[in-house]
């Protein structure tokens, strides 16, 4: 490999970055705009309590939580629209109450009184619901302990703090800066196919491992800088940096692949445009459900960057380590491995 056949593709390149008013434009300007998201979301954590309870008859005390300030109570018919609702993260806990609750109350017996959680409700939470559960029992027999409670957490528990919209939001606008450098580096590489530059390039003594480089550089440098600086302003290095570092340069490898996988099947510049769209639309999934909480299932996974977004949510928001990403790192490895070669040896076709 040529390192100065690199630096000299290197510079042509960024020349023609600059040089694109367009794709320049959404660079800088969506590096601000997405900064600006991150610091307009509520950085404060709604302190109201939202529950959803179910019981066939509701005693008279449990009626009288829905007056207490701060807790908003919704009542359901049925305990699996409850236990859906809990889990889609729409409310903070679940109670579900006995259908026989008050004659077991006058028989002297104790009753099973089930309480439901999302899988980001706070322990806090957690504990101030059995409060509440402990105390209306108490005020409606009179002694302390007359119930038995089954605590559930619907969904994947990930117990720690409450987060705010804002924290929630910084694993996706990371990721996000991340892949719209695919419409970047996509865009570049076909202009260059178009207006014949690249063939010309094969004429001179430049190999194709110098050209794949050169590129390869350009798009992890536009997409790895960005990325950095978002989670620096963002305090996104504040758990495990290094480990967060190797995730955005495994993600902007990736970027790299599929950059190189859109180009050689797109036409032109509007059809880069067209399927990259389409591209950073269902990549962009994954990120949606860390920002709400059970709102995707399973199949998320099938989407490549699921790893990244998992990821850095996990180690940014929950302070997670290395033996609790290894899987996802390594699994996100092998996808950029795989889109880098295949990215490459279609790309090279495509020059040809």
């Amino acid at each position: 490999m040529n390192f100065r056949i690199v630096k000299a593709l290197l510079k042509k390149d960024f020349s023609l970055f600059m040089s694109n008013r367009f794709y320049m434009l959404i660079t800088f300007v969506g590096i601000i705009f997405f900064i600006a998201i991150y610091f307009l979301m509520p950085s404060q954590v709604d302190e109201e309590l939202n529950v959803a309870m179910y019981a066939e008859e509701v005693p008279v005390v449990f009626a009288q939580l829905s007056e207490t300030e701060g807790i908003n109570i919704e009542y359901f018919e049925d305990e699996e629209t409850l236990k859906q609702e809990v889990l889609d993260g729409n409310y903070q806990a679940g109670i579900s109450l006995p259908e026989d609750i008050m004659e077991t109350w006058q028989s002297g017996g104790i009753p099973d009184i089930k309480v439901y959680y999302s899988s980001s409700t706070a322990t806090e939470i957690k504990d101030a619901i059995v409060t509440i559960v402990e105390e209306l029992s108490y005020l409606q027999t009179g002694q302390s302990i007359n119930y038995n409670i089954s605590q559930e957490v619907l969904g994947h528990d990930m117990a720690g703090e409450q987060l705010s919209l804002r924290e929630r939001m910084r694993p996706l606008l990371a990721v996000v800066i991340l892949l719209m450098e695919i419409l970047t580096l996509a865009s570049l590489i076909s202009v260059e196919i178009e207006q014949g530059t690249a063939r010309a390039l094969f004429v001179t003594p430049m190999r194709t491992a110098d050209l794949f480089m050169a590129k390869g550089i350009l798009g992890v440098g536009l997409a790895l800088a960005q990325a950095i600086l978002f989670m620096l302003l963002a305090g996104g290095f504040a758990n495990q940096p290094l480990i967060i570092l190797i995730t955005l340069l495994l993600g902007s490898l990736m970027v790299v692949g599929i950059s190189f996988l859109l180009a050689s099947v797109a036409r032109d510049v509007m059809a880069v445009t067209s399927w990259g769209m389409l591209i950073l639309i269902i990549l962009m999934i994954p990120g949606f459900g860390t920002t709400v909480p059970g709102i995707l299932s399973e199949w998320t996974k099938v989407i490549p960057s699921f790893y990244l977004t998992d990821t850095v949510n996990r180690v940014a928001n929950y302070g997670a380590n290395w033996g609790d990403v290894g899987i996802n790192m390594a699994v996100l490895a092998g996808i950029t491995v795989l889109a880098i070669y295949a990215g490459m040896n279609a790309l090279r076709r495509r020059y040809r």
